[in-house]
């Protein structure tokens, strides 16, 4: 689920899991009359808020520049960890709330945009990437799976993979490969295009919040928070 958790941190962003990945698909977006063009993203934050029960902990998630221009171009980095591995259903909630003077209002959900309840995300994936399609860069790249199920960090004293081979006869070489611990992801710094994104009309210019909470039978396996401001026009 470490994977699934960065998806997670940008999807609960702006819900543009389509658009980041360079796959925009209108169910995700809500595209009517009156709707609004997103200019800027700004004031980004973020933390954790399993209280540290949580088995998948986002360690570090990086959003540049600030405000971010759409479209444009935004650059993310990001590290998750977590000690058990996810596998479908992987249920996810996300509540979202704008800032009205001193009051936080929760927005609804309409056509999967604002506070929805997705029985899995793992098919959700599926749907954006197509099993047996290679993973969008930068994922191939840097070894982050982009499919359920997602392996846990391997236990105490074990804490690489190692594989190797040998080439050619006696004396040959042998090359040795170590890789991330399992279910220890990290996205290094990375680009990303964004294009016009429309919003619905209810989502206005103001300060914006998400609680996204992803768990697998009733247990929760992750909590995000994240903050922002939307400019649109």
């Amino acid at each position: 689920m470490p994977a699934a958790g960065l998806v997670l941190a940008l999807c609960a962003l702006l819900q543009l899991c389509p658009a980041a990945l360079g796959a925009l698909r209108p169910q995700l977006l809500v595209e009517r009359s009156g709707s609004r063009r997103l200019s800027k993203v700004g004031g980004f934050s973020w933390e954790n808020c399993g209280e540290g029960k949580d088995p998948v902990v986002l360690q570090s998630l990086s959003v540049a520049p600030d405000p971010i221009s759409i479209p444009g171009n935004l650059r993310i980095s990001a590290a998750v960890n977590g000690n058990k591995p996810m596998a479908s259903p992987l249920k996810t909630v996300l509540v979202v709330e704008k800032a009205l003077g001193d009051l936080w209002i929760q927005l609804p959900c309409i056509d999967q945009l604002g506070s929805c309840t997705y029985d899995d995300i793992c098919t959700i994936l599926d749907t954006l990437i197509p099993p047996g399609t290679p993973c969008p860069e930068p994922l191939l790249t840097y070894g982050i799976p982009c499919h359920c199920p997602f392996k846990a960090v391997r236990p105490p004293g074990c804490p690489w993979v190692v594989s190797g081979r040998v080439r050619g006869g006696s004396g040959g070489a042998v090359l040795i490969h170590l890789l991330s611990p399992q279910g220890s992801y990290s996205l290094p710094a990375s680009d990303f295009a964004l294009p016009d994104v429309e919003l619905p009309s209810f989502m206005t210019n103001g300060n914006y919040r998400v609680r996204a909470v992803v768990s697998s039978k009733g247990e929760e396996l992750a909590c995000v928070k994240l903050g922002f401001s939307l400019q649109s026009q």
